[in-house]
């Protein structure tokens, strides 16, 4: 490792004239990547304007949201050959002006096809923007290219953008209307377009690599099945799942496009991604370890907000201001998981049991503490712990996927894995399973509920008919919300428990290759499948 990370001179990008100080010139990147990532498609904060302005329904805009998720999780396969075919400047200019025609659609659009493809497009550009950026300042971050380093800052921005671009959204709406959001950012992403014309220059890198070889069939399947996965999860309890025929439809389709990648996969010289990526142990763990931590802290996505808004009677802007209760705890996370994890190497194990514990702390205090009157600054300590647990699983786990010997070619492919695991899944699978476990809950408790109001006088009953129901679904909310809270400790409890008898000595030393050595791998890569597709 050590021929790899000889001593360099200062830092500087080649990219940005020299008129431009030389320390300022790595902040400019950082402020594209702060438009690029708050420039989304559609804003889920703004899923309630939308739905009374349009004809869309909350599903649509979540599965919108959704599929441009699976665009920057299909986009990691090939981030690298992008970067290394086309200039800095050329990947920013076409990124931005793609974002600002998505901006328009989303604002003026209630076609939910086109909307979903949209924003599937938007989200590629907006993470080949976002690695563009960030790969030019790696150097400036880490010098010795520490991942656990980089990741650090890589989920402080994106975490970070989520509740920011949500408080935005609300107060943007609030002041004015939804789509105001979208010309605000069709604005900043011109003004990123003229100051990218201005102060980037079209350098290209010291090898050009064209795009040959790359499985672009492959990855139309990888996103249908992805997008059939998320169809069923945020569809399913609209259509009462396998009842419907989309579900079963999407199901079938689905399964087809998963079948026909791992039977091309078995032959393939260089699939989308191999079965080396996917039999991987740190990318079988990881997807576990997703599975499990963002089922736990679903309720963020089932019934938070239903509880904020019909039993604590939070309007739009207070709802949304418990965003920077979740902003405090991504920081703090953050700031936690660089002093120890990134800088004192402390292991997977510890960090692991640490994230499951603020997990455990933020179900505990829902549990035991909600109630009718509770006050918005109480809901600081399980928000705040929400955030800093999600984002330390979130660094830990992408980390051990970079340590995880795959070589370098493959090494992206598990990075696709791992975006739609611990995004896409994270955010679908965990609410479908409580949404669908609320709605059971809710039900027998309101029976029950319903059971003894029935036992008063007559008169009375049908009298206030009206208000009881209210009242008895208000009481039900309440009561399957804690029953619930208090099932998800115990699972939460009990994988505390497995990964404290587990054993994991492992440290992170995840360091990444100089880009030279990766321009060299990436070059006898594309040079192999020359051969290949000569030899077809």
């Amino acid at each position: 490792m050590a021929d790899w990370h000889a001593p360099q001179g200062p830092f500087d990008i080649p990219d940005v004239p020299n008129y431009i100080p030389r320390k300022l010139k790595p902040y400019l990147f950082i402020f594209f990547v702060l438009i690029v990532q708050f420039s989304g498609g559609v804003y889920l904060a703004a899923a309630s304007d939308m739905v009374g302005a349009t004809a869309l329904m909350q599903e649509d805009i979540l599965m919108a949201g959704y599929a441009s998720l699976i665009g920057m999780a299909i986009n990691f396969a090939v981030m690298f050959r992008i970067k290394f075919r086309f200039s800095t400047r050329l990947q920013l200019l076409v990124s931005a002006a793609v974002l600002i025609v998505a901006n328009l659609i989303c604002a003026h659009t209630a076609c939910v096809p086109l909307l979903v493809v949209t924003c599937f497009i938007a989200g590629w550009f907006r993470m080949q923007a976002t690695f563009a950026c960030n790969s030019t300042i790696q150097l400036w971050l880490t010098p010795v290219r520490d991942m656990a380093i980089f990741f650090c800052y890589v989920y402080i921005i994106v975490d970070s953008v989520i509740q920011l671009s949500g408080i935005a959204t609300i107060y943007t709406a609030f002041f004015s209307q939804w789509e105001y959001m979208h010309w605000i950012m069709v604005g900043l992403l011109a003004l990123m377009m003229l100051m990218v014309m201005i102060l980037v220059k079209p350098v290209r890198g010291p090898m050009f690599i064209p795009l040959l070889g790359i499985d672009w069939i492959g990855a139309i399947l990888w996103a249908g099945f992805m997008m059939c996965f998320t169809f069923i999860c945020v569809y399913g309890n609209y259509y009462d799942w396998w009842d419907a025929v989309e579900i079963r439809g999407a199901t079938l389709i689905g399964l087809a496009c998963l079948g026909i990648n791992l039977w091309r996969a078995s032959f393939l010289h260089h699939p989308y991604i191999s079965f080396q990526a996917m039999k991987n142990r740190n990318v079988i763990r990881a997807t576990g370890i997703y599975l499990v931590f963002f089922t736990l802290i679903a309720t963020e996505h089932v019934f938070e907000h239903s509880y904020a808004a019909t039993v604590l009677g939070f309007d739009e802007t207070n709802l949304i201001d418990l965003n920077w209760y979740v902003f405090a705890g991504i920081i703090a996370g953050c700031a936690f998981t660089y002093f120890t994890f990134a800088l004192r190497k402390w292991r997977y194990k510890t960090m692991t049991a640490i994230g499951f514990a603020l997990a455990i702390v933020y179900l505990a205090y829902f549990y035991f503490f909600i109630d009718y009157g509770v006050e918005k600054e109480m809901l600081f300590i399980p928000l705040f712990f929400r955030g800093a647990a999600s984002v330390i699983i979130s660094i830990v786990f992408l980390t051990s996927i970079v340590q995880s010997g795959l070589p370098f070619q493959v090494f992206p492919q598990a990075l696709t894995i791992n975006g739609f695991t611990g995004a896409v899944m994270g955010a679908t699978f965990g609410p479908a399973v409580i949404g669908e476990f609320l709605c059971h809950t809710m039900a027998k408790n309101a029976t029950l509920l319903g059971v003894s109001i029935t036992n008063t006088n007559p008169d009375i009953i049908h009298a206030l008919l009206g208000q009881l129901y209210g009242t008895v679904q208000i009481q039900a909310l309440v009561v399957s919300m804690k029953e619930i809270y208090g099932w998800l400790l115990i699972v939460a409890l009990a994988s505390l428990t497995v990964i404290l008898l587990s054993f994991g000595p492992v440290r992170p030393f995840a360091i990444f290759p100089k880009w030279s050595k990766i321009r060299h791998i990436v070059k006898h890569l594309v040079r192999t499948n020359k051969s290949y597709l000569t030899m077809q």
